[in-house]
C-alpha cells in the first residue's frame, strides 16, 4: 500500500515501553525521509523524530534519549522504540513519508498513516 500503516500503540503504565511499527509497500519507502508525528487532545501536531536519506537521525528535545527511531530495509518497515515513558507522551502517533529527498524537520511530509493511539496513565 501506498499509505503507511502504524501498530504497536496501546496502554501502559508511566515508566513503561513500547515500540511501534510503520510498514509500506510503496518502493521509495526504505530511501527517503520517514518521520514520527504525535499529537495530542486540543494540542497541534508535532515532530517527534526522523530518519533522513543517509539514515541519520533526529529526534525533538523532549525525548531526551528515551526514544530511537530505526529501519529495518528487508521488511520495508520504521520502528519507534519508546521507553521511560510518562502522562505527557500520550497521543495519536503517525508515521509519515517522503517520495523524493528534502528537509526531514518539517511537516511536509508526502504520505501519512492513519495513527495508532498511545495511552500512558499515571
Amino acid at each position: 500500500q501506498v499509505q503507511p500503516v502504524e501498530s504497536g500503540g496501546g496502554l501502559v503504565q508511566a515508566g513503561g515501553s513500547l515500540r511501534l511499527s510503520c510498514a509500506a509497500s510503496e518502493r521509495t519507502f526504505n530511501w527517503y525521509p520517514v518521520a514520527w508525528f504525535r499529537q495530542a487532545p486540543g494540542k497541534e501536531r508535532e515532530f517527534v523524530a526522523a530518519l533522513s536519506v543517509s539514515d541519520t537521525t533526529y529526534y525533538a528535545h523532549f525525548v531526551r534519549g528515551r526514544f530511537t527511531i530505526s529501519r529495518d530495509k528487508a521488511k520495508n518497515t520504521v520502528y519507534l522504540q519508546m521507553n521511560s515513558l510518562n502522562p505527557e507522551d500520550t497521543a495519536v502517533y503517525y508515521c509519515a513519508s517522503k517520495r523524493s529527498p528534502g528537509p526531514v524537520q518539517t511537516d511536509q511530509y508526502d504520505d501519512w498513516g492513519q495513527g495508532t493511539q498511545v495511552t500512558v496513565s499515571s
